[in-house]
This record gives C-alpha cells, structure tokens and sequence, in this order.
C-alpha cells in the first residue's frame, strides 16, 4: 500500500546510528533531511564518488555543502568501478558502490544505513527481471532490508513514490541535483522510467501498489524456497552426496543446485549451465558417469559420490 513520505519516515525505526547513503538526487536528499530531523546528532552521510562522469565532483561539492547546511557528518568514498568482461558497467558500479558504503559504515561504527530506493524504483526492478525472464528471486525486487555483519541496510522510502518524496522535498526548501545520465535511453532502467511507466500510469493507475504487493508475493516465495533448499542441502551434506541429489525431483534439484552454488561457493549458474547440470545428473546412473559442467566462473564436476566446484 502506497505511503504518504511522512508516514513511511514515521513507520521507519532503525538501529542508530545511521548513515543515509547520499548522492545528492531528490530521494536520498530527502530521506537525510527527515532522518536528521527526526534523530539529530545520530544520522551521517555516506557518498559514494564513482568517477564515472564529468560531473561526479561536482555532485560530491554539492552533497558537503548540503552536509555542512544540515550539520551532518560526511564520509566520502572514491571508487574505481570498472567492469569485467561480460559485466555491465552498471552491475559493476553497483557492486563497488555496495562494498563501499559497507566499509565506510563499518569505519564509522554504524548500525544502519539507510537507501534511498522508492516505489519507482521497485516497479523498474521487477520490469527489468521480467524483461530478463527471470526467476522469483529477481521478481521480488529490492529487499526493504537485509543485513550484513551486524549493519542493517533499509530501504524506507519503498512503499513512496518518486513524485511524492520530490513533493514533499519541494516544499522544505532544500534542492537537489539531477544526474544527467537519468534520461540516457541506453540504459533499459531509463527507458523503463521514460517509456513505460507513463503508460503503466494511464492504463493501471494502481501499479506501483500491484507490483509491490506482487514483489512481497515473490519474496515470500522464494523465501520458503530458500528453506526447502537448505534442508535438502543439509540432507545431501557438502559437498553434496550425487546419490541424495538424484532422489529429488527435477525442480526441488534445481533448487537445491542454485542454493549450494550460491550460499558455499557465491556462483551463479545461468539457465542454460543448470539445464546441463541437471541432465548430467540424471545420466549418472553409473559411478564411471563423469559431469563436468560450466557454472559461473567455474565448473561442477563429480569427485566419486560428490559433486564439487572448483573455480
């Protein structure tokens, strides 16, 4: 259900202190100015500078000097984001900006940081995964909050719409800046933003409440999906036992193939490297039977009873 700004700022209780991850855009601008109003002297701010544009200084100047007006601490951080091969310029920027905002708030004793991300955001996200065929995972969207080494990342402005935070921002006085590379169009976010949420508008007034309440569907989904696959998993132990794994279902393997490579060895496998894991698998029926089969940046392969990864 879609929320006014103040009342997703008055549901939000986080461990203090906190940081708000700024850059200097509408919704993270507003979310400093209601956080730091409502705890004072326990809310920083954390920028993360990719150096990816000409006007990155220019937004780091912006965002100290909205510090210094609003009298909160901030910590800049200046990160070298550049791809891999096959990895979108923009995976990677997210990855560097994600390790950055964790080490500053681990340098800065934090307990929280706080994202900007609004009901926008959200329908883009699930546009996105659908448009990539993905799975539950990718359309449950952005977490409203996880946690890593005992610092909790919270996204309370999810339930907002973006014109309702610049709304609302409008009327405090306070300005913000405009990344110039929001209305590139080669990026399918953009398009997303330009093309098809104006429509979405017209034709389904209620989106942004439909698609959220189908991302928490999703979520929940894929949570149980997560505890079936941790349970087979500690049946079949790990490295996992072929015998135990050839017992399950198609499906429930699957499952329990994408949970393993993920939670022991941070791989992911694409659709198509688990479509032959899953048939190698199947065709094991002798111990001569050997598997070896491409899984993200290495390969499944049978060790006797087991599978492995190496990478």
């Amino acid at each position: 259900m879609a929320l006014s700004f103040d009342a997703a700022i008055a549901s939000f209780e986080p461990p203090l202190p906190l940081a708000v991850a700024l850059s200097g855009g509408a919704d993270s601008t507003a979310l400093l100015l209601a956080c730091t109003r409502r705890w004072p002297g326990r809310v920083a701010a954390i920028h993360i500078n990719h150096g990816l544009q000409a006007a990155a200084s220019s937004f780091e100047q912006h965002c100290a000097a909205l510090c210094e007006q609003l009298r909160v601490r901030l910590h800049v951080s200046r990160v070298q984001a550049r791809h891999a091969s096959g990895q979108s310029p923009e995976a990677a920027a997210r990855v560097a900006r994600y390790e950055a905002l964790h080490a500053a708030a681990r340098s800065l004793d934090l307990r929280c940081v706080a994202l900007g991300h609004h009901a926008d955001d959200q329908v883009e996200s699930v546009l996105l995964a659908l448009s990539r065929g993905a799975g539950l995972a990718g359309l449950a969207g952005m977490r409203p909050r996880w946690e890593r080494d005992g610092i909790a990342y919270c996204r309370p402005l999810l339930p907002v719409s973006g014109p309702e935070i610049r709304s609302w921002l409008s009327r405090q006085g306070i300005g913000w800046i405009e990344d110039p590379t929001n209305v590139d169009e080669q990026f399918t976010r953009n398009r997303i933003r330009a093309r098809l949420l104006p429509v979405l508008g017209e034709a389904f007034p209620q989106y942004r409440d439909t698609f959220a309440r189908s991302a928490r569907h999703a979520a929940q989904a894929q949570t149980l999906l997560e505890e079936v696959a941790a349970q087979d998993l500690a049946l079949a132990g790990v490295p996992p036992a072929i015998e135990v794994l050839r017992a399950l279902s198609r499906a429930r393997l699957a499952n329990v193939l994408r949970h393993w490579l993920k939670s022991v060895h941070g791989q992911q496998a694409s659709a198509a490297q688990l479509d032959e894991l899953l048939g190698q698998i199947a065709a094991c029926a002798t111990r001569g039977h050997d598997i070896q089969v491409k899984a993200g940046t290495g390969f499944v392969r049978r060790q006797g009873k087991h599978l492995a990864f190496a990478g």
